[in-house]
């Protein structure tokens, strides 16, 4: 009897551990993801894939954010300042405004100088999916070769953000 009762009871600190374990950062963006469709300032769809073969051979902020976030837009100073300090790197902003009206009002009204893209697929999207987006703003750098070499950070004065870049 004690025996048994010792195997349940490693059992379930076996699966609870299991359960617990450090989630990998992903380095490479899923099919999925690169097949989400967004949308450019000047009207163009275009894939996420697509997006990041334009700027194949350059390393990439990607700022995840909206008009609407109190967050997003406390980090913009921050974002500039980076931006400041690595005018080599190519600014991506992908928004999840609730329409593209607000986006491009949100682009004028915070002065966010880079590349811009519209989500209209929003947070259940394949591309946030895939980041397992659960906040914004969210950070993430992606190097020369598209990879990625930082996959989540939640503020832009992150020194995981520094790092990477």
């Amino acid at each position: 009897m004690r025996f048994n009762l010792m195997r349940i009871l490693c059992f379930f600190i076996f699966v609870g551990l299991s359960a617990c374990s450090v989630e990998q950062e992903k380095t490479q963006f899923s099919e999925l993801a690169l097949a989400d469709k967004m949308i450019s300032l000047q009207g163009q769809e275009m894939t996420f894939g697509e997006i990041l073969k334009q700027y194949k051979g350059k390393k990439l902020l990607l700022d995840v954010w909206a008009s609407w976030c109190a967050d997003c837009i406390k980090g913009m100073p921050a974002v500039k300042e980076i931006q400041k300090n690595n005018p080599d790197l190519v600014y991506v902003f992908l928004s999840l405004d609730k329409s593209i009206q607000a986006w491009k009002n949100g682009i004028q009204r915070y002065e966010v100088v880079g590349e811009h893209y519209f989500v209209p697929s929003g947070w259940k999207g394949d591309f946030n999916s895939f980041i397992d987006l659960d906040w914004i703003p969210r950070y993430m750098v992606v190097d020369e070769t598209g990879k990625i070499m930082l996959f989540k950070a939640t503020k832009a004065t992150s020194k995981k953000i520094k790092e990477a870049i």
